[in-house]
């Protein structure tokens, strides 16, 4: 169980600086891909007058069904929104020496941006089914409108009557 006053959460809107790095592995039998995202800031000096970009790799790893559907749909330069967790692993690399990295764990893979080859954007609502894992699970299969019978498509989160009467504030 975690702890009530702590979250692991990391939400990124970047870019693919290369196609994802698919894996096999035999003994857990899932696929796993890893690519890295950029995210740019810019930084403003009030003295020059001048602002600059400040460009940051991070490394993702996706797991199961969502490393298939990053295998299909996920290519260099993709802007992409990230959900997932931080994790830090360590290793030996080939040399004996101990290594560390911290990495993104991603829950949830959403294509932005336009489609390649057109001038039109994706609808990202079918790109958000098809990524989101199975209720319950923390991947795992997509989660699928069959899964959800009693849901009006129409509806928002929590809505069941459509109306806005119920919102707090």
């Amino acid at each position: 169980m975690r702890d009530l006053n702590s979250l692991n959460k990391v939400i990124l809107i970047g870019n693919l600086g290369a196609d994802p790095d698919m894996r096999y592995l035999p003994q857990q039998d899932r696929k796993v891909a890893r690519f890295n995202v950029a995210t740019k800031e810019r930084i403003f000096n009030p003295s020059t007058r001048e602002s600059t970009d400040r460009t940051e790799w991070h490394r993702i790893v996706v797991w199961g069904k969502q490393a298939e559907f990053c295998e299909k749909y996920l290519s260099k330069g993709r802007q992409i929104l990230v959900e997932g967790k931080l994790q830090t692993r360590n290793w030996q690399d080939k040399d004996g020496n101990k290594r560390t990295t911290t990495e993104v764990v991603a829950d949830n893979i959403v294509l932005l941006g336009r489609r390649e080859g057109g001038a039109s954007t994706p609808d990202t609502s079918d790109f958000e089914r098809k990524s989101q894992p199975e209720p319950g699970r923390s991947g795992g299969r997509p989660a699928l409108d069959e899964d959800f019978p009693d849901m009006d498509p129409a509806a928002g989160p929590g809505d069941s009557s459509g109306g806005d009467d119920d919102i707090p504030f």
